[in-house]
């Protein structure tokens, strides 16, 4: 319908789709102290999810965010009330700004969202014990245009993974850094 009138639209598809129901920009799953798995989150992760995208000027939000909007015509949860996702500004999810309207931290979840496991020690207590932040929005893919090749647009919903890089030095080499950190400190001051 949008192309129809003539609003440049597209199909995106992301892989490793987090569907948040709470909202807590996390999908959580709670183990107990035997390694069971107890039922207390409705959060997933669908293999892949589709939804449109539309380039219209956010006049709501202010320039930043014009570009791709994110419409969702197969909602699975409510928003102010009906089914309904979207127009979320992709440069909102990119960038983090999860407090927009417009369903903005559902559609950061749900190609951004980090996996938490916890394990639940008593109605009051839980501990995580596991976190990947990687697992979520993968190969965010739309066609393009003139063929059946697949292009990559992941940069358009978020930044690059941060590869961690493990290294240990001495305490001693520890302690000295924290004093060259002082002195210049001192020095800056």
């Amino acid at each position: 319908v949008l192309r129809c009138l003539g609003i440049p639209t597209r199909v995106i598809t992301n892989f490793n789709s987090a569907h948040d129901k709470n909202l807590n920009l996390s999908i959580d799953k709670y183990i107990d102290m035997s390694g069971n798995t107890l039922h207390l989150s409705e959060d997933s992760v669908w293999n892949f999810h589709v939804w449109n995208e539309s380039w219209f000027i956010r006049r709501d939000l202010g320039t930043f965010y014009d570009g791709w909007q994110v419409l969702d015509a197969t909602p699975q949860e409510k928003s102010k009330g009906i089914y309904q996702c979207g127009p979320a500004s992709t440069r909102a999810i990119k960038e983090g700004d999860v407090n927009l309207d417009y369903d903005s931290p559902f559609v950061f979840a749900a190609v951004n969202a980090d996996c938490i496991t916890w394990i639940r020690y008593s109605k009051k207590r839980k501990e995580r014990i596991y976190s990947d932040t990687r697992k979520i929005g993968k190969f965010i893919s739309t066609k393009a245009v003139g063929t059946n090749a697949r292009v990559d647009v992941t940069a358009s919903y978020k930044y690059p993974e941060v590869k961690e890089i493990s290294f240990k030095i001495s305490y001693s080499q520890y302690k000295k850094s924290l004093m060259d950190d002082r002195k210049i400190l001192v020095t800056a001051v």
